[in-house]
């Protein structure tokens, strides 16, 4: 069973289909009822055996409380996938409260290691067990990135981001041995169905399908997907 954390209509969706079109069963994790509930009948729709579940990433009692639920009501998770992100905008680190700043580690850091805990037995016992994460190109170590990130206000996101990333690593170094891969897409442009998204922007599909290969592979831990602009 695949449990996506942070479900929404772009790449978590997108991830949902993938793995429930080819014979998953699939629970989708969020804090909208209304968004979880559409979407669940969407993939139904395509034939896709999937539940919804209320519960906020960015809070360790409410994900530990409904990854425990899915467990108990669907069984074993084999594959987890976080696509939230954070929900705390800190525009300019300069300016703002230290006590704040620390508040954006609260899903990409936080919920992130409150989920993997939470089904680290499960993924153990699978042989095949898969963690997969959705970040973004802001946590890179560039210079222009960097200011690219300060020019919008981003300071926080980028924060996120580059947390997330080196997360990911250790958990992919420390779980290895446990026959768990864990891997990241990290995109570097706008996606399809975002409020920013470009002509140019990438299919949350095409997203989707690079992590069901990655997950198979079982090899690369960091893949970048970037934008092809003329």
């Amino acid at each position: 069973m695949l449990v996506v954390v942070g479900y929404g209509p772009g790449n978590g969706h997108a991830i949902a289909r993938e793995f429930g079109g080819r014979g998953w069963s699939v629970a989708v994790i969020g804090r909208n009822a209304d968004r979880l509930d559409a979407g669940v009948a969407e993939l139904g729709a395509a034939g896709i055996a999937a539940r919804p579940f209320v519960g906020d990433a960015s809070d360790p009692a409410s994900l530990s409380s409904t990854l425990e639920r899915i467990r108990t009501e669907l069984g074993a998770v084999t594959a987890l996938a976080l696509t939230a992100y954070r929900s705390v905008a800190v525009n300019d680190v300069l300016d703002s409260d230290p006590a704040q700043v620390a508040h954006v580690f609260d899903i990409g850091v936080a919920g992130l290691l409150t989920a993997v805990q939470a089904v680290r037995d499960d993924l153990r016992a699978a042989g095949t067990g898969s963690v997969l994460v959705v970040n973004g190109a802001l946590g890179l170590q560039d210079d222009a990135i960097d200011a690219y990130a300060v020019s919008f206000g981003g300071d926080g996101v980028a924060l996120e981001c580059s947390a997330k990333t080196k997360l990911v690593g250790l958990l992919a170094a420390r779980l290895r041995e446990e026959g768990v891969y864990v891997g990241e897409i990290v995109i570097n442009g706008s996606v399809k169905g975002s409020p920013y998204a470009g002509p140019t922007a990438i299919d949350p599909a095409d997203i989707a399908h690079r992590l069901w290969t990655m997950a198979e592979e079982r090899t690369d831990v960091h893949v970048h997907i970037t934008e092809q602009r003329p």
